[in-house]
């Protein structure tokens, strides 16, 4: 880990080292410490030195991430565990920067882009839309795997009966509260694949799970199921969102470990 003393706002570039044997890509994640910033991991190049610009932020990178006990996967369900993950019966929480928190009289849902007419909803008529309970695993590319966690919300197939997708149409830009995005192939989001949730276990969504709505696409990495979910950005090329942008893979199956980008 580096630290560098700067005020927020400045742009420091940082000459750094690694062992370029794996070839494996780590990021950089940034943690504003009382004035300074950390390096937590570096970036990969085909050199075994590169320099790294980086901006320093005034809020925290990452809110915290794993706290809870590893636990080992029975027999009858290591099969259901993905590679390179451990099993956890609490749900971790890490976020891209701070929690918001939408007042539900302010909040709206909408589908815009290569669309024939854009529609939206705002909190009220989306209870209204046919809803269902999902039980689902969920892998998250920090190496944890929660089992059959219980959500209610909307297919996106509902979602998608509203609009006249474009021909063109092959790809969305999922974009939150706080500016996070994330990119989703659209054949990863049909046929079932994908909906929005806001209730879990019963209860509304909190927020600090992205409440009051999320996506949840459970066959991807769970960076892939935008918290404090807004609305689908319909289009034709692959734009890479937030976390794909600093290098995560740009599909990101649990399965085939589609970490960062060249896995």
């Amino acid at each position: 880990m580096f630290t560098c003393a700067r005020p927020p706002g400045e742009t420091v570039a940082i000459a750094h080292s690694f062992d370029c044997s794996s070839k494996r890509r780590v990021i950089a994640t940034r943690r504003l410490l009382e004035g300074r910033f950390a390096i937590r991991r570096t970036g990969i190049d085909t050199s075994c030195a590169q320099t790294t610009r980086l901006l320093v932020v005034a809020e925290p990178f990452v809110t915290r991430g794993f706290v809870g006990r590893r636990e080992q996967a029975g027999s009858a369900q290591a099969a259901r565990i993905p590679p390179g993950q451990h099993l956890v019966k609490d749900f971790p929480v890490l976020s891209a920067g701070p929690t918001p928190r939408t007042p539900l009289a302010s909040w709206s849902f909408k589908i815009e882009g290569l669309v024939k007419e854009p529609v939206a909803w705002g909190w009220e008529d989306f209870q209204k839309l046919p809803a269902q309970e999902f039980i689902k695993d969920i892998s998250c590319v920090t190496k944890w795997t929660k089992l059959d966690t219980r959500w209610r919300g909307v297919s996106v197939d509902i979602l998608l009966e509203h609009v006249e997708l474009d021909r063109r149409a092959a790809f969305v830009t999922a974009f939150s509260d706080g500016g996070y995005t994330t990119n989703v192939p659209l054949p990863d989001l049909v046929n079932g694949q994908s909906f929005v949730a806001y209730e879990y276990e019963g209860k509304p969504l909190a927020p600090e799970h992205g409440g009051p709505a999320r996506l949840v696409v459970p066959h991807l990495y769970f960076w892939k199921s935008a918290k404090w979910f807004r609305g689908l950005r319909v289009m034709e090329r692959d734009e890479p969102g937030f976390w794909e942008s600093l290098g995560y893979n740009n599909r990101g199956d649990p399965w085939k470990e589609e970490r960062y980008s060249g896995d």
